[in-house]
């Protein structure tokens, strides 16, 4: 059965199996209900060479939950329709209907409540939960240390230039008390909370940073130095304390600099500091350790100066 309409898209629906020719295909609502439960969808392009993929019908009907999301512009807080009116508009059982709303519920788009006006509401997928997925994703991958240095010595000069003109006092004052906690000179704190809190201090940083992209990129970096990296047990120690004590000067100076305002001075410092971090990671004998999977519950990033301080 052709779809009407076929235009830069054809699809057709044979024997238990949708396909889609030319490029990506927008699932449409009255095809769902003729899917069974592990509908095959073939997408095929010119080339002899297809692509298949296994979706079951709630999945089907995520997609058009999602799709309607968008085009409605639903926002944060907003009610999806209830749970009987998406089973007439799509046509299916209340069994898919909740499956496909516990699918959006895991990957965090909506909030679902039970009871005779239960149903979905959209919120706001939080960055443990995409830092999660993220870190899923990396799992199988050969990530190393001097991978996420190389990222850091490109990212977070800019990061930190960007932070500048949004600087709050309050934020400033985490930088300090950060400096302080991670100052071998001044601080009580073991060598492994030390490492930590020199994390916070871009942490601070990024929180500042109008760029969510780029923030939230450094902060899943900060992650995974947080929780994954270790040193070598022979170590010595005075190579800790002069690795402390060099991120607690060149924090102090981009501290200083940033209160001036001074953007470009920021991102030199910035620079500097992710060079000398790298070479004393390698003197350290700094590693990952285990795979880049995180429990979100176990992450800890302050969003702002204010925030650090209660802590």
């Amino acid at each position: 059965m052709l779809s009407p309409g076929c235009g830069a898209y054809c699809t057709r629906f044979v024997d238990r199996v949708i396909v889609v020719h030319s490029g990506t295909f927008p699932l449409r609502t009255d095809l769902i209900h003729m899917a069974t439960k592990s509908t095959t969808v073939v997408v095929a392009n010119k080339e002899p060479q297809r692509r298949i993929k296994q979706l079951k019908r709630s999945d089907l009907v995520a997609e058009e939950i999602k799709r309607m999301i968008t085009d409605k512009n639903l926002n944060p807080g907003d009610r999806l329709p209830r749970e009987s009116e998406l089973q007439t508009q799509f046509d299916v059982s209340k069994g898919t209907i909740r499956e496909a709303l516990k699918s959006l519920e895991v990957q965090g788009l909506v909030k679902v409540s039970t009871g005779p006006t239960g149903g979905g509401t959209v919120i706001e997928v939080t960055l443990d939960r995409t830092l999660q997925l993220l870190q899923n994703y990396l799992f199988f991958k050969d990530v190393t240390i001097e991978d996420i240095y190389a990222a850091r010595r490109l990212l977070e000069p800019e990061l930190a230039a960007g932070a500048v003109p949004h600087l709050t006092e309050a934020d400033f004052e985490g930088l300090e008390h950060s400096i302080t906690c991670c100052d071998p000179n001044s601080s009580h704190e073991d060598i492994l909370s030390q490492r930590r809190e020199d994390v916070n201090f871009h942490d601070i940083l990024a929180a500042a940073n109008p760029n969510p992209f780029l923030r939230f990129t450094c902060e899943l970096i900060n992650e995974m130095i947080r929780q994954l990296i270790v040193y070598g047990n022979r170590t010595p120690k005075i190579e800790h304390r002069r690795f402390g004590e060099a991120n607690a000067n060149i924090h102090r100076e981009i501290t200083l600099a940033a209160r001036e305002r001074n953007v470009e001075l920021v991102r030199e410092l910035m620079a500097q500091h992710m060079a000398d971090a790298t070479n004393h990671v390698k003197r350290m004998k700094g590693r990952l350790q285990g795979r880049l999977i995180l429990d979100a519950d176990s992450l800890r990033r302050p969003t702002s100066g204010a925030r650090h301080l209660a802590k």
